[in-house]
């Protein structure tokens, strides 16, 4: 999803939801909505919503019970954020390798 933050009614028509499914991911703290400067729209991050549709996937498609895909989705979230660890450390270990082996001519 390209934009960083979506409306709550621009959600339901994109992924073909209903509110009552989103309201009980934000009441059971699977997903965290915002409001805008006036306090009237709900607004979702792009994180969130990627959130909401691994969630639909596990429910519907996989029939797991809401307590198993906030474990499935932290657990995701924890391997993301490993893996990202891990390309951080290849970077500076390339670094470190290129400047011990010096520039190539």
């Amino acid at each position: 999803m390209e934009k960083d933050v979506w409306t709550l009614t621009e959600v339901i028509e994109v992924l073909h939801i209903d509110e009552d499914f989103i309201t009980t991911l934000e009441r059971e703290d699977v997903i965290t909505l915002t409001t805008d400067d006036t306090g009237r729209e709900k607004l979702l991050p792009s994180r969130e919503i990627d959130k909401i549709r691994v969630a639909r996937v596990l429910m519907e498609d996989m029939d797991i019970n809401l307590p198993g895909v906030e474990v499935i989705l932290r657990m995701r979230q924890n391997m993301i954020d490993m893996r990202r660890q891990f390309d951080e450390i290849l970077e500076d270990l390339a670094r470190e390798l290129q400047k011990r082996l010096g520039p190539r001519t």
